[in-house]
C-alpha cells in the first residue's frame, strides 16, 4: 500500500433494526458462505438512508452507505458528524468489530481502538493484568509491554489501584487506563472514540498531548472522533464530515469545521413576521448571525455572535424598551440584556429600526438556548412579546473562563449599535 495506511473502497453497512442475524440458523449459515465466496448477501434488501430525523418505513437501515477515504500514514484525522451520522459504525469497521456489508477495507499496520469505556478488558481481572492481556491482543510481545507498563500505569494515575481488579474502577479510571494501554503500545494506527469526555479535564489534556505527539514524533496514524471542535482543531490535519451515513466532504480540518457548522443551520435562527396594525410596536425580524455574517443558530464557544432584530414603532410610547432573555435547556435564565441597561434614558421614535446586540465571547457556556425577545413598557405594559423567538447552540470548542455553576439571571452591559434615526436621547 506503500504510504497508505488505510483505504476504504465502497464500503456501506447495513443494519437490520431489531433483529439479530437473519432469524434462522440456515439463512445465517447462506449468508456466511455467500460472504465466503464473494457473492452477493441473499438477504440483504434495500434499506432507507440513516436519517435519524425521519421515522422508517422498513426495518433496514443504512448506517454507511458507499464510503470511499484513503488515509496517509502519519495523517491525524477529526471524523465529524451529527450524533447518528455513522462515526461510530466507521470506527468499528476498522477496528473489525464488525464488518462491511459491501465493499472491502485495506489496512497497513496493527490498530489500537478505543471506542468504548473499557475496551477489551476483562471486569475480573486487575488493571495489571488487563495490561498484558489487551497488550498481547493487540500483537504485542510480553517484553515490550514489560518494557512499557511503568509508563502505562503513570499516565494512567492508577498506580494505587493496579492490583484491583477494573469493574471496582470507576468509569474515569477505566477510561484512564483503557486510553493509556492504547496510546502506550506499540501500534501503528490509534483510533479514539468520543470516550474520552467521560475523563476530567486534566486527564482530556494529558490524552490530547499524547495524540500530538506520537503523531508527530512517531508517525503514528491516528482517527479521532469527538464533539469538541476546539479538540479537533488543535489535534488534526485533516477532516472528514458524515452525515446521514455518507461522506459529506473531506478536506483541512479548518474546511471541515467551516462545513460541519454550516450544514448544521439551526432552522430557527431567524423568523421574519408579518407587520400586525393592531400592534404600536412589534418585532419583524430577529436573527442570529455569527462572526462571519452568516445566519445560524450554531455559534463556536470563544466566538462572539449577534442578535439582529427590526423593530416597527407605529405609536410613540415614551418608556417602552426592547430585551431579550436567554433560557437554558433546564428552563433556567442565564443572560438578559436590555436597550435601556446601554442607553439609559432615550426615544424610540416611529417607523422601522434595526438594532444589533453584539454577544461577547464565552458568556454563554456550551448548551442549547431559548431566547425569549420583548417590547414592553416597564410594569405597565407588554407591547409584543415571542417567548421562543430563536434558538441558539453553542457547539463546545475547549476551555470556557466562566463558573459554570452560576445560576439566575445575568445582566452585562452589551453594546446596542442602532440605526441613527431609530432613537432620540
Amino acid at each position: 500500500m506503500g504510504n497508505l495506511a488505510i483505504k476504504i473502497e465502497d464500503v456501506s453497512k447495513l443494519y437490520e433494526l431489531g433483529t439479530i442475524g437473519t432469524g434462522t440458523l440456515s439463512r445465517d449459515l447462506q449468508r456466511w458462505w455467500a460472504n465466503v465466496t464473494g457473492k452477493e448477501d441473499p438477504f440483504m434488501k434495500i434499506g432507507q438512508e440513516n436519517d435519524r430525523t425521519r421515522r422508517s418505513d422498513t426495518n433496514f437501515m443504512w448506517a454507511l452507505k458507499d464510503i470511499d477515504l484513503t488515509i496517509q500514514k502519519g495523517d491525524v484525522v477529526g471524523v465529524i458528524g451529527r450524533n447518528g451520522a455513522g462515526k461510530s459504525t466507521l470506527l468499528k469497521l476498522l477496528s473489525k468489530v464488525t464488518a462491511p456489508t459491501t465493499g472491502k477495507i485495506f489496512i497497513d499496520g496493527r490498530i489500537a481502538s478505543l471506542l468504548e469505556v473499557g475496551t477489551g478488558f476483562h471486569p475480573e481481572m486487575t488493571g495489571k493484568e488487563n495490561i498484558y492481556m489487551n497488550g498481547a491482543i493487540l500483537g504485542m510481545r510480553k517484553k515490550e509491554i514489560r518494557r512499557k507498563f511503568d509508563e502505562i500505569v503513570q499516565f494512567a494515575g492508577v498506580e494505587a489501584y493496579i492490583n484491583t481488579p477494573v469493574k471496582r474502577y470507576s468509569s474515569g479510571m477505566y477510561v484512564r487506563l483503557a486510553f493509556s494501554v492504547a496510546a502506550h503500545l506499540e501500534s501503528e494506527i490509534l483510533i479514539v472514540d468520543e470516550v474520552l469526555a467521560v475523563g476530567d479535564a486534566e486527564f482530556q489534556s494529558k490524552c490530547l498531548g499524547r495524540m500530538e505527539s506520537v503523531s508527530k514524533n512517531e508517525g503514528r496514524t491516528i482517527l479521532f472522533v469527538s464533539h469538541n471542535m476546539g479538540a479537533i482543531r488543535n489535534l488534526c490535519s485533516r477532516g472528514v464530515v458524515l452525515n446521514n451515513g455518507r461522506i459529506h466532504s473531506t478536506g483541512t480540518v479548518t474546511e471541515s469545521i467551516a462545513e460541519y457548522m454550516r450544514g448544521n443551520l439551526s432552522e430557527r435562527a431567524v423568523v421574519t413576521r408579518p407587520s400586525d396594525p393592531s400592534k404600536d410596536l412589534e418585532f419583524l425580524d430577529i436573527r442570529v448571525v455569527n462572526k462571519s455574517g452568516e445566519v445560524t443558530g450554531n455559534i463556536l464557544s470563544g466566538d462572539s455572535f449577534e442578535l439582529q432584530a427590526t423593530v416597527n414603532v407605529r405609536r410613540y410610547r415614551e418608556n417602552a424598551t426592547l430585551s431579550f432573555r436567554f433560557t437554558n435547556q433546564d428552563g433556567i435564565p442565564v443572560l438578559t440584556t436590555a436597550l435601556d441597561d446601554y442607553l439609559g434614558q432615550y426615544r424610540l421614535t416611529q417607523g422601522e429600526h434595526s438594532f444589533r446586540i453584539k454577544i461577547d465571547p464565552n458568556v454563554l457556556m456550551p448548551g442549547k438556548y431559548e431566547v425569549l425577545a420583548a417590547i414592553f413598557e416597564t410594569k405597565v405594559q407588554m407591547f409584543d412579546l415571542l417567548e421562543q423567538a430563536v434558538s441558539i447552540n453553542i457547539e463546545n470548542y475547549g476551555t470556557l473562563y466562566r463558573d459554570s455553576d452560576r445560576k439566575g439571571v445575568v445582566a452585562p452591559v452589551f453594546p446596542w449599535l442602532v440605526s441613527e434615526t431609530g432613537i432620540n436621547k
